[in-house]
């Protein structure tokens, strides 16, 4: 039970999460959010939620930070 818990809980996280913005901070706190989050699922699954999602956000923050607002467009960030 405690699995499915935390597997939804993880999945409302990422939803909440799935914006980008358009400067790179934005881009760079939005992605490592998203990539935590998947990443912590997919530990999860494998047994090593931390260590899925150290690797899921910084791949996620790196990837948007390094990317512009027309190579990946998700929207405006919640926080804006």
């Amino acid at each position: 039970m405690s699995r499915i818990f935390f597997t939804l809980a993880v999945v409302v996280t990422v939803s909440t999460l799935s914006a980008c913005g358009s400067s790179t901070g934005d881009r760079a706190l939005s992605g490592g959010g998203i990539g935590a989050g998947v990443g912590a699922l997919g530990g999860f699954l494998v047994g090593a939620p931390l260590e899925g999602a150290l690797i899921g956000g910084a791949v996620g923050a790196g990837t948007g930070a390094l990317t512009n607002k027309n190579q990946v467009n998700l929207g405006r960030p919640v926080w804006r």
